[in-house]
């Protein structure tokens, strides 16, 4: 935009106060000015549209042709920009009132709750909408700007994310406690060979990590059910109707009566959790805060070795 065709609002509000009171000086006191500065912003105005608006005498003050054309025109104009100004206000104050986060739902069951209970203590006021999905559907809601970040799988391909990787999840083999392979320290993918496995929907970020981690090996094991969700597949365990291949996140302290985990090895297979939120667009004061929150609950959680 070039210097002419400027909008020179500050002249127009002078221009409307003045042809409202019908007075410099009651205009000047109004916009809280000297009359010298409202005389000035009046002559600029006139000066860019090239014609008179005012006809001034010793008694009054009265509009030109021009003023009065153009006076209902600059009110609307002016009643349209102060709208969108306090529209634009009051959705920043709804922001900063709000926090949206997306996570996956073993995290939304297990440290979320401690997360926002500290973060209610720290900020009282602010509501937190939760949207407990899958990673694929937190990579959508985070890039359409529908949550300010998210809890997840990290993913090296999204290079429009902005990340923060807060711990290393391990898969493991859950199983019930009388089960031979109970007895072990470690299994080998090997060793699950024969045993009725259970095993999340190809749609979820676990089953891409370990469809990835195995490569060709997985077609020699007997994946007799497949879940949408990680708990289906511990309680499928826990029924002893098959052996879950979980994340250890996924794991409570509920189901240390019922199951065993073991550690998975050869090869061992590891997901990546951490935070994510679109790069480049800054958080709001209360999304940053919660945001640090988690950082500092998973910190802490690595520190006990949870």
């Amino acid at each position: 935009m070039n210097y002419s065709s400027r909008i020179d609002f500050l002249g127009l509000s002078a221009f409307v106060a003045i042809a409202d009171r019908g007075s410099f000086r009651d205009a000047a006191v109004h916009l809280n000015l000297s009359h010298t500065a409202i005389s000035h912003r009046v002559r600029k105005l006139e000066e860019d549209l090239g014609t008179k608006l005012f006809v001034r005498s010793n008694r009054e003050v009265s509009l030109t042709q021009a003023g009065l054309d153009l006076l209902p025109k600059v009110k609307q104009t002016l009643a349209d920009l102060m709208a969108t100004v306090d529209g634009l206000k009051q959705a920043g104050r709804e922001r900063q009132s709000k926090v949206a986060i997306a996570c996956l739902p073993t995290i939304a069951a297990g440290r979320l709750p401690h997360v926002l209970k500290g973060f209610q203590q720290a900020r009282p006021g602010v509501a937190v909408e939760i949207y407990d999905k899958s990673a694929s559907e937190i990579s959508d809601l985070v890039e359409r700007g529908i949550v300010d970040f998210g809890v997840t799988i990290i993913a090296s391909h999204r290079w429009d994310f902005d990340t923060d990787v807060l711990v290393d999840d391990p898969f493991v083999l859950a199983c019930p406690l009388d089960h031979v392979l109970a007895r072990k320290k470690q299994v080998n993918w090997a060793d699950l060979e024969g045993h009725p496995l259970v095993r999340v929907s190809q749609q979820s970020g676990n089953r891409m990590i370990i469809d990835d981690a195995l490569a060709g090996r997985c077609d020699h094991l007997f994946w007799q059910y497949e879940a949408q969700h990680l708990q289906t597949a511990l309680a499928m365990a826990r029924a002893g109707a098959a052996l879950a291949v979980v994340p250890r996140m996924a794991f409570s302290s509920a189901d240390e009566d019922w199951l065993r985990l073991c550690l998975l090895h050869n090869p061992g297979v590891t997901r990546q959790i951490g935070l994510v939120s679109r790069k480049g667009v800054p958080l709001t004061p209360a999304a940053a805060d919660l945001h640090d929150l988690v950082r500092a609950i998973f910190t802490d959680g690595k520190q006990h070795g949870a």
